[in-house]
């Protein structure tokens, strides 16, 4: 009897798993089928988009600030602001991509509107750089800056609206790419969940490809050939990864727009607060939708309810009147509502402590490729590299990396760790962010030494010297960027996938503006010494970079404690809550009528984490 009841359980819970499956749709709108639809073989086609599209906005975005400096005549301080508050833009724009998809139209046609938006965009800047009507006068920033006229009226204008045409199309491209990817794994099943690690760390390998080219082909073509054939080839790119998304229609597992994803969570707070003078029940099956959660593993898609946050445990209290009259929606929450309103909180923390790691990532596009300006960048007497390439050379270590890290590294800690992506992504984020500091040690170290040779004399060190903080930072991205959005991604928060993606992009959004007003704030403080600030010059001999590199590492290493803390404690709150399920699933299970015994009591208790 007893294994007739198990195996009755085992064959419901399959049951259930494939209900779940089936919330995903084909291209015609129907259930998807998983011998036809998903898997790696549609992944690819989306990792084809994420390689031409960053292999576009790269080429564009890491060589920026030498347009606006040469062909705009914009100051150094400002070029830089204009690229961090252009990329950071970008990021925050992801937001508004990722509600879109959730709520209304879905990732594929989402990433298929904004791409065509984005096009538009590079195609506007390369006619932009190609017109002279349409940019000031040629001149010499470094020879004859005083006399150099800025772009305004008009042809700022015009710049400013194909910049952001481009930031728009890409910031709600970026996180529906990554999540669109990702939905073509069931979480549910086990051989798909370690796909999906895989895939997250190729969706890097497709960012490394599409930098690396960016960086190398691209730059270099704009250096000789004008920024107008750099945009164009730009352009061309990002039509080529529509192509590939186009083309994987037919394979394609879409998720289902869930409608408002922000109002089922407004609603948590408003009824919590409605309700905030009642007392909790001790018995929380008298919750609304706590009867629903009675489905071992979540396989329901419910969430069984916690103690963290227990504040918002009251906006699932129902009425004490006795009445059957229905409550409104924003006065009586489901406990699952309330559970994934907690997760939601729960990951700010991490969220924030990557922040000033996107701040370092800031400052490698814009002041150290301007380091790279001042050093001698000659390989041989013909060929000079330019200083926005230096940005490749992580690139080239990580496309080697990248697979040997899934197919050797994963496998191998996995036999120790269990865990399926060989170790957690809170623990990838924290060996990230720990890299990070000694990226800004490293370019302290090297723009003093570079900054010493050309005073005292008149030496100009080669541009390689540069290579350590971009290396050392590669590996620390690796390990932070891929773990941050695996995290995401897997939180409890159904139909948020791409909305939680986008999160992780605002924290290069939040990086990239810390590094403007770090910037400003730099230069006001500074101001006081003899050159008149750390970063107020164009002529980083006056300049005190290295400083302002040091600053950065302090505070990187200072974040790095904080995480620390943050981690711990999101780590320990999903233990208590995994605890606190396990408990119910047991108590639930062992006053059921299936018969068992004391050794399946005891079998329940060890799984408890």
């Amino acid at each position: 009897m007893e294994m007739e009841a198990r195996n009755s359980r085992q064959e419901n819970n399959r049951d259930m798993v494939m209900v779940e499956d089936n919330t995903s749709v084909d291209w015609r709108g129907k259930p998807s089928n998983p011998n036809k639809h998903g898997g790696m073989k549609a992944a690819v086609f989306v990792l084809g988009l994420q390689a031409f599209e960053i292999m576009g906005i790269a080429a564009v975005g890491n060589n920026l600030i030498t347009y606006v400096i040469n062909e705009m005549h914009f100051p150094l301080s400002r070029s830089a602001n204009v690229v961090t508050n252009f990329v950071g833009t970008i990021f925050l724009l992801a937001l508004l991509g990722g509600y879109l998809s959730d709520s209304y139209l879905g990732s594929f046609f989402t990433i298929l509107i904004f791409g065509f938006i984005e096009l538009s965009g590079f195609i506007l800047l390369s006619v932009q750089a190609h017109l002279p009507q349409l940019k000031p006068p040629k001149c010499n920033m470094i020879t004859d800056s005083e006399h150099c006229i800025e772009a305004k009226g008009f042809k700022a204008f015009i710049f400013f609206l194909a910049l952001y045409l481009v930031a728009l199309g890409s910031g709600c491209v970026k996180p529906n790419m990554i999540a669109h990817g990702a939905d073509q794994f069931d979480q549910n099943n086990p051989k798909q969940s370690k796909k999906l690690s895989t895939y997250f760390n190729f969706a890097y390998f497709a960012f490394s490809m599409g930098e690396l080219v960016a960086l190398t082909v691209l730059i270099w073509v704009q250096t000789h050939s004008g920024m107008d054939v750099g945009f164009g080839i730009s352009a061309a790119a990002m039509a080529l990864g529509l192509l590939s998304l186009v083309s994987g229609t037919f394979y394609y597992r879409n998720k289902r727009p869930q409608g408002s994803i922000f109002t089922p969570i407004a609603q948590v707070f408003v009824a919590a607060i409605l309700k905030r003078k009642q007392i909790c029940p001790s018995n929380t099956q008298m919750l609304n939708g706590s009867e629903q959660n009675n489905v071992p593993n979540n396989e329901s898609g419910n969430l069984q309810l916690t103690k963290r946050f227990r504040f918002l445990n009251k906006a699932c209290i129902k009425a004490e009147d006795g009445s059957n009259t229905s409550e409104s929606p924003w006065r009586l929450c489901s406990v699952t509502q309330v559970e994934q309103v907690k997760v939601l909180i729960s990951v700010i923390p991490i969220f924030a402590c990557t922040i000033v790691f996107n701040t370092i990532l800031a400052q490698l596009q814009t002041f150290s490729v301007q380091q790279g300006s001042a050093m001698d960048n000659k390989l041989t007497n013909s060929f000079h590299v330019p200083p926005a390439s230096l940005q490749s050379i992580p690139y080239i270590l990580l496309i080697f990396l990248v697979p040997l890290y899934d197919k050797f590294f994963v496998p191998f800690v996995r036999k120790f760790t269990g865990h399926e992506s060989g170790i957690s992504p809170l623990r990838r984020i924290g060996i990230g962010l720990f890299f990070a500091t000694f990226s800004m040690v490293a370019a302290a170290v090297m723009e003093k030494k570079r900054r010493d040779s050309a005073l005292d004399s008149g030496k100009i060190i080669s541009i390689f010297w540069i290579a350590p903080q971009y290396l050392i930072f590669g590996l620390s991205e690796m390990f932070t960027a891929v773990g941050l959005i695996e995290f995401f991604y897997k939180q409890s928060l159904k139909g948020m996938q791409s909305t939680l993606t986008a999160i992780t992009y605002c924290s290069y959004a939040f990086g990239f503006y810390l590094s403007s007003v770090l910037v400003s704030m730099v230069n006001k403080i500074s101001k006081s010494s003899s050159n008149g600030g750390w970063l107020s010059d164009n002529d980083l001999n006056k300049d005190r970079l290295d400083y302002f590199y040091w600053l950065l590492a302090v505070m990187s290493f200072i974040n790095f404690l904080f995480y620390l803390i943050c981690a711990r404690w999101n780590s320990r709150n999903a233990v208590l809550a995994n605890t606190q399920q396990y408990e119910k699933q047991g108590e639930e299970l062992i006053n059921s009528n299936y018969g068992f015994n004391n050794s399946k009591r005891m079998e329940i208790n060890e799984n408890i984490p």
